[in-house]
């Protein structure tokens, strides 16, 4: 096998909070390099494109240039509206020699070696090969209108404070969803080059969310291997803080 990573890396990180998700510290370095460093340990890794922010090529060549660089990674521009747009740009700046096309979030930096190693000895039978954990939560679907709770404003403040505030309005649950066959997708996806090649040259990808759903607008079968809880994306300043725990 001979696999080109693609790492989206083009987000705004706007649920996070102050300051960029990927350049937080993580261990000593930053979060965007550690989830590179997962797959330049890897013999089958040939190629990295990382696609970065467009409004901000300049700020992410300077902050990651040199050390994606030292790792042989490439960076390319990305899509400013929906991850595909990315994807695209990145799949153009692989090299075409290349068996397998892995695509990996680059706020994941806590993929393990076993996920990876699972996952592309997957990708060297089936064509197309996604992560997924078993849904464990109980699941209800709730409606779009938020309301309130009966109980006299003064009343809650007086029993509960602040947490009284957060807790008297929500939304009400329409119905709960049987978890069976339902599980969490994460990356890396890998794909058959040539696969991923020919769909996103061939399907309509306005409203993808994934590589695999593009795959599956093909008409072409995915297979869910066992994923990892501990393979969490950041998305707020709590899962960094989980992140460096299991970093640690």
């Amino acid at each position: 096998m001979r696999i080109g990573v693609i790492i989206a890396a083009a987000g705004k990180s706007s649920r996070f909070g102050a300051g960029d998700k990927l350049s937080q510290d993580l261990g000593g370095r930053p979060v965007l390099l550690r989830t590179v460093e997962a797959f330049t340990r890897r013999d089958e890794v040939v190629a990295i494109v990382v696609a970065g922010p467009p409004d901000d090529m300049e700020g992410f060549r300077a902050r990651f240039g040199p050390a994606l660089g030292f790792n042989g990674a490439k960076i390319v521009e990305g899509g400013r509206a929906e991850r595909w747009e990315s994807i695209a740009r990145a799949i153009q700046a692989l090299p075409d020699d290349i068996t397998h096309i892995a695509v990996h979030d680059g706020a994941r930096p806590c993929v393990g070696n076993d996920l990876i190693g699972r996952i592309f000895a997957a990708a060297e039978v089936a064509p197309a090969v996604i992560p997924g954990v078993s849904v464990r939560d109980t699941l209800k679907r709730v409606g779009d209108a938020t309301v309130s709770a009966a109980a006299d404003d003064a009343i809650a403040d007086f029993i509960l404070g602040d947490v009284g505030k957060a807790s008297t309005s929500g939304r009400p649950v329409v119905e709960t969803v049987s978890r069976e066959g339902l599980v969490a997708i994460q990356t890396p996806q890998v794909f058959d080059a040539a696969l991923l090649r020919r769909a996103y040259a061939s399907v309509e990808l306005a409203g993808t969310t994934d590589d695999a759903s593009v795959i599956e607008r093909l008409g072409e079968t995915v297979l869910v291997v066992e994923g990892d809880p501990r393979n969490l994306k950041i998305t707020t300043e709590e899962d960094l803080v989980l992140a460096r725990a299991i970093m640690r």
